[in-house]
């Protein structure tokens, strides 16, 4: 089954959906599988694309938008998504502009599908070297053995850099940090965004 997602950036009614929903209608899509967000693509939150990757069936369906910029909110989330789609065996299409090559359901299509793929692997790989490149240098400012518990400006920032991948496990997270899982939360939301504490620490640096 075909399945349609779009949006445009602002809710105020300055821009509207036509041009989008009238392609997806023209591709074969049924307008009641055609999901709408009316949101920022780099600020908001989008439920309803929330909705529709959580619809999308295992090995049934194609997730077909109408540009490549409708879906993710930078290149880092369109990669995950994508990369999800691909673990999920459901394919993607995309209807015109740069990415109009993308249609899992030819050879090319899966080829340049696989890239992505390839990229989102290079992309984590990258994250994690950074990480663990930043925790050695931390230790080697001056962390030797033993279990702190103090929160520091650098472990501050490795931290958050660490919280915006999905996939960091967070008792690993705290043991290479030296810090409790208390402690981080204390500073840091589970997505990474400063908390009170946090901008204290900070403030207190600067002074």
């Amino acid at each position: 089954m075909l399945i349609g997602y779009a949006r445009v950036s602002k809710a105020d009614g300055s821009q509207v959906l036509d041009l989008q929903k009238d392609a997806l209608l023209n591709a074969g899509i049924e307008e009641n599988n055609i999901y709408y967000d009316y949101a920022s693509g780099k600020l908001d939150d989008r439920p309803n694309l929330q909705a529709c990757l959580k619809a999308l069936r295992k090995g049934e369906d194609t997730l077909v938008v109408w540009k490549l910029d409708r879906l993710g909110r930078n290149l880092k989330h369109l990669i995950e998504i994508i990369h999800d789609l691909q673990n999920r065996d459901i394919m993607f299409k995309v209807l015109t502009g740069q990415g109009a090559n993308i249609d899992t359901s030819t050879a090319n299509g899966r080829l340049i599908f696989g890239i992505f793929a390839t990229l989102a692997e290079y992309e984590r790989e990258l994250i994690s070297e950074r990480t663990k490149a930043g925790l050695i240098a931390a230790r080697a400012r001056g962390r030797k053995g033993g279990r702190k518990h103090k929160m520091t400006p650098t472990r501050l920032y490795l931290a958050q850099g660490a919280l915006e991948k999905p996939d960091t496990k967070i008792s690993e997270l705290c043991k290479e940090l030296g810090i409790t899982r208390q402690t981080l939360y204390r500073h840091l939301s589970p997505t990474g965004q400063f908390r009170e504490d946090a901008l204290k620490l900070l403030a207190k640096k600067k002074d």
